[in-house]
């Protein structure tokens, strides 16, 4: 622990090394030498630039590959075996690599918003106007609760600190509470709400970013811990803090949702918060966006990929049989037969996806010459969303149902649908809780956050969402090229990889192939057998335990919601195994 904290800390004394004085464009960094706190907080532009690694360096160990399964695997977005495949099976330990790589990149961001808050009281001369200084305190405790909210929902209880040199001089110490945890991160975003501008300017955030988290934070609180009701006052806050972001004027919804992943429209009005990566061409690989490498593969880039291997669960596909006009949420979430995409290989007049699969399409951003140059091998220009105005709409229409079954209220449902609007889908006149689900896992899948979400289910109704994981997902079911057939209606028929095998499928005593919507001939035969309408019925359960004579289901329990803590750490540190305590808040 005190390796860990130490490095950290040695890290960030000498942050302003990697950032230049002067440039404007947020991100295009050149680095200078010579720089040390006492000399470099002279100009509002210096500082500035000083926030700029909150956003990309700080956060590389966790996009790097963590970012996927601990956000979207958990949920069961999708699936890969060869990608982090611990993650969504729930074999991780506190040895596995990407959980300590996102552990220490998470801390990261805390401490190097510890240093910046610092370093504003301690070096910040005349020369740096008062608004500035109040920005840069206002990003770093907005980024600083952001962290510390990743790993509240990833590790429950965890160690809060807002001094390094108490960090470093005092490293090991105990864990905090989960609701200590919360009011910290509340109490942050309540701050940068204060302390930004009212308007945010060249892509740094508005007091309203602050206010969308703070809402997010808060409705998480509502219900954390208090037996499956959620306090009503805090929920009226909630919805208050997201009108407040809905009607300030600077922010809505892209009319195109495919759009929100193509580089072109990074820093759209939908954006709210995300990590903002370098240009690939600067070829800094700590501060770029490298997901692109297990994302794509060669038939939808130029620059070297080794992914392809992810793939749609067969939850999300049931989800979106259930509503096949949803198409243009799916294809801009996932590649399906027939798709065409014009801004693929764009210089050859477009892509059309022709395999039998559904591959993963969020990240997979082109060739070069789709992104204007701006590509390279472990290096997208994408960036990654940490929070966007979709959010808050469906913040509210959660905090709106709060505690009922459904609700059928105008504002609830206003909120609800502005989401199912854009992806030109008919409005709902009712909702519940299972629909509120169903519609952000839709929105926001693969884009790492729906297992966050889900955390903070489990936390309100932790029997519901314990029978929600274990009767209604179905994990590790493989798709390979060849297991997907688009139907005439648009619903998409599906096979099965039996868990832990790369070519078993499920098989009737004639030899017939299970599909999920009709049997078919054989393996290689898919002439139809039986319809649903003659009697057919698939049940994955069932199948598996029929035909697998070691299936072993993965079952989510009280034990395994939470990551373990890196072992190094727990080695280090003796608190970890003690209960956590309560945080002492310092005045401020």
């Amino acid at each position: 622990m005190k390796t860990t904290y130490f490095k950290i800390c040695v890290m960030l004394f000498a942050v302003v090394a990697v950032v230049s004085s002067c440039d404007d464009d947020f991100l295009e960094r050149i680095p200078k030498h010579g720089y040390v706190a006492e000399n470099y907080y002279n100009t509002d532009d210096a500082v500035l630039k000083a926030i700029e690694p909150l956003y990309n360096y700080a956060w590389s160990g966790y996009n790097e590959r963590a970012i996927v399964g601990m956000g979207s695997f958990r949920a069961n977005d999708a699936w890969s075996p060869y990608l982090q495949g611990e993650f969504a099976r729930f074999t991780i330990t506190g040895l596995t690599t990407e959980l300590m790589n996102a552990w220490s990149s998470i801390y990261m961001v805390v401490s190097m918003a510890n240093q910046l808050i610092y370093d504003m009281d301690t070096y910040a001369t005349d020369g740096v106007s008062e608004a500035v200084k109040n920005q840069a305190r206002g990003e770093a405790m907005l980024m600083r609760g952001t962290a510390y909210f990743y790993l509240l929902r990833g590790w429950g209880d965890v160690i809060l600190y807002e001094d390094n040199i108490d960090a470093t001089t005092t490293p090991v110490r105990p864990l905090n509470t989960e609701e200590s945890v919360l009011k910290f991160i509340i109490r942050d975003f309540e701050r940068a709400a204060q302390l930004l501008p009212e308007k945010g300017s060249n892509n740094h955030p508005s007091r309203y970013v602050a206010k969308a988290l703070e809402a997010k934070a808060l409705l998480a609180q509502s219900g954390w811990n208090k037996n499956g009701q959620r306090d009503e006052a805090t929920l009226r806050r909630v919805v208050e803090l997201c009108d407040e972001v809905i009607n300030c004027g600077q922010y809505r919804l892209l009319d195109n949702y495919e759009d929100l992943f193509r580089p072109q429209f990074n820093d759209n009005e939908e954006t709210l918060l995300a990590m903002r990566w370098a240009d690939p061409l600067l070829g800094e690989y700590a501060a770029s966006n490298n997901l692109i490498s297990d994302l794509a593969w060669s038939d939808v880039t130029d620059v070297n990929c080794w992914g392809g291997s992810l793939h749609a669960s067969v939850d999300m596909i049931d989800y979106y049989n259930e509503e096949p006009a949803d198409s243009f949420r799916l294809r801009g979430t996932f590649f399906t037969p027939g798709r065409r995409y014009s801004y693929i290989w764009s210089e050859k007049g477009g892509y059309t996806y022709n395999r039998n699969w559904i591959q993963c399409k969020k990240g997979v951003v082109g060739t070069k010459a789709d992104c204007d140059g701006h590509l390279a091998q472990q290096a997208s220009p994408l960036n990654t969303y940490i929070m966007r105005l979709a959010d808050v709409y469906l913040i509210k229409a959660e905090a709106l149902l709060g505690n009922n079954t459904s609700t059928s209220d105008a504002n609830a449902l206003a909120a609800f649908n502005a989401t199912r609007l854009r992806a030109k889908l008919p409005a709902k006149s009712s909702f519940t809780f299972e629909d509120l689900i169903r519609e952000r896992r839709i929105e926001f899948c693969l884009e790492y956050c729906n297992w966050y979400d889900m955390v903070t289910w489990y936390r309100w109704k932790p029997q519901y969402m314990l029978n929600f994981f274990n009767s209604k997902q179905h994990r590790a079911f493989m798709l390979n090229q060849g297991d997907l057939i688009l139907n005439d209606d648009k619903t998409m028929s599906y096979r099965c990889v039996f868990p832990g095998t790369n070519n078993w499928y499920f098989f009737d005593q004639s030899g017939h192939c299970y599909w999920s919507d009709c049997l078919r001939q054989s393996e290689t035969d898919n002439t139809v057998v039986q319809t649903k309408k003659q009697g057919y019925t698939f049940n994955l359960d069932s199948l598996a335990q029929a035909q697998g004579a070691n299936y072993s289901p993965i079952v989510l329990t009280e034990a395994n919601i939470f990551m373990p803590y890196p072992e190094s750490d727990v080695i280090q540190n003796p608190y970890f195994s003690q209960p956590a305590v309560e945080y002492v808040f310092k005045e401020q």
